[in-house]
């Protein structure tokens, strides 16, 4: 990339996000500008899907529960059953004696797996990440 190609910028951050990105950046063996443009670009296609909404899209969510929260699992099944057309595939994984690991791979309109989203984000998960392409 030639130096007419490259903009230099200027942000103000909390020390301390910035010293644990940093320290993330360097055991990858990155370079703090390189790690920033690759999160920048995480965040607009993160965002850009959204845009869409009658575009077909895939992707995985990616749940973290705690499989003792009373009716946890009901609810979610209850969830995935009526969207039952978008999941191609769930996995479900104990990591020790109450956390569960859940994940959905998707495929449908950009709508409908945002509708998932908000019904599974509306219940009490400990963790819920998501990763949806074009």
């Amino acid at each position: 990339m030639s130096v007419e190609g490259v903009a230099r910028i200027s942000i103000s951050l909390p020390r301390d996000l910035l010293d644990e990105f940093d320290t993330i950046v360097e055991s990858a063996g990155q370079d703090r500008s390189k790690a920033i443009q690759q999160s920048m670009r995480n965040y607009m296609t993160e965002h850009r899907w959204a845009e869409d909404l009658k575009s077909k899209v895939s992707g995985v969510i990616v749940m973290l529960l705690d499989h003792e929260t009373p009716g946890l699992e009901d609810e979610l099944t209850d969830i995935q059953h009526d969207f039952l057309r978008l999941i191609n595939s769930t996995t479900h994984v104990h990591l020790d004696e109450r956390i569960c690991l859940e994940t959905l791979v998707v495929r449908g309109k950009t709508s409908e797996i945002r509708s998932l989203i908000e019904a599974l984000s509306s219940k009490r998960i400990l963790q819920l990440r998501h990763m949806i392409v074009g």
